[in-house]
């Protein structure tokens, strides 16, 4: 099984990294075998005819478990991400597990994962299962954030994971 993380944060390293991390971590028993953090790429990002990122869209569209994660701007995802996500072609550019996890300041926007991400994950040929998580970034180390949502999902996660093996 390989899991992937990528992060749309324009800070590199950021929170948003580590709520990742965290959550591909607990959902699949392992640490990530990829980590993208787009912040890192400049502007290679605008490149489509760059070898590396190119090869990176490959690696995330064949991964098992990818978990989609930014920081909430404006109740959406961050235009970073979405260059990336432009990559994947419509209905096959991504084969396996897709979660959706957005962090914000306050719960006025913790509809945003579901409204925003989901559907574009959907559409590029991810399995969402459960509800998008969105978490408070000032609890995003903090592992009661994530329990419940955890307790609803990973049992999903699991199975279509063994059923795909």
């Amino acid at each position: 099984m390989t899991t992937a993380v990528v992060v749309g944060n324009p800070k590199p390293g950021s929170r948003t990294l580590g709520a990742a991390t965290y959550l591909a971590a607990e959902l699949s028993g392992s640490e990530p075998d990829l980590i993208v953090d787009l912040a890192t790429l400049g502007s290679t990002i605008l490149d489509w005819g760059d070898e590396y990122v190119n090869d990176l869209v490959s690696q995330v569209g064949r991964a098992d478990l990818v978990v989609f994660a930014s920081p909430t701007y404006k109740a959406a995802y961050t235009g970073l991400l979405k260059l990336f996500l432009d990559r994947f072609a419509g209905g096959t550019g991504l084969s396996g597990i897709a979660i959706p996890l957005m962090l914000g300041g306050s719960p006025a926007h913790s509809l945003a994962p579901e409204l925003t991400l989901r559907p574009v994950l959907n559409e590029i040929g991810g399995t969402v299962p459960g509800r998008g998580l969105y978490v408070i970034d000032s609890a995003y180390d903090d592992p009661a954030a994530y329990a419940e949502w955890l307790t609803a999902t990973k049992p999903i996660v699991t199975t279509l994971l063994k059923a795909g093996s």
